[in-house]
């Protein structure tokens, strides 16, 4: 492994525009093509797809093309999760979605955060921080989840949110930036 993709993968300061990370994308971007080809791919196919490009898919997963992530290989999913159109989660950090987690359409997990310092930033530098999706979860249309963000599980985030730090279970949550605005009781 090369240093590059080694400090990515311990969330430090990297270069994203190297030979391996590069090859990797390479790789991504063939099975994101393939899976997203319209009327081209059976949903057999498509499974056998995700199986090769997420780092794991539980049972029962569905994502509605078009989708697009960054390696695909540091996504986990759990059983029973959907996740509808446009959905793009750039994985340069783990993302971790639990079970029966239902995702709307253009959401967006991200992991990457660029450098403030104009100098490192036009020179590359980036790093990434996990996100963490908990079970029974859902993010409405077009939120956006921030680098380093867990959010608890049977917690629902209202469309258009932008979560920008952690959530506790079993909350609504909405705004920009997310705020809780009350419990959710079963």
């Amino acid at each position: 492994m090369g240093e590059n993709k080694r400090r990515m993968l311990a969330g430090e300061w990297y270069i994203a525009d190297d030979e391996e990370l590069g090859a990797d994308t390479e790789r991504r971007f063939s099975l994101c093509a393939a899976y997203n080809a319209h009327g081209g791919a059976t949903p057999a196919e498509r499974s056998r797809i995700l199986a090769e490009l997420l780092g794991s898919v539980g049972e029962d997963v569905r994502i509605r093309p078009p989708f697009q992530c960054d390696f695909g290989s540091y996504i986990r999913i759990g059983d029973r999760t959907f996740v509808n159109f446009n959905a793009v989660f750039l994985d340069s950090a783990p993302i971790t979605i639990g079970s029966d987690v239902q995702i709307g359409p253009n959401v967006q997990l991200l992991t990457p955060l660029h450098e403030l310092d104009t100098e490192r930033r036009r020179a590359g530098w980036e790093k990434a921080s996990p996100v963490t999706i908990g079970d029974n979860v859902w993010l409405g249309g077009g939120v956006i989840v921030c680098p380093g963000v867990t959010i608890g599980e049977n917690t629902v985030v209202g469309a258009g949110s932008v979560v920008t730090r952690d959530l506790p279970a079993g909350v609504l949550a909405v705004g920009n930036p997310a705020r809780v605005i009350r419990t959710l009781t079963d």
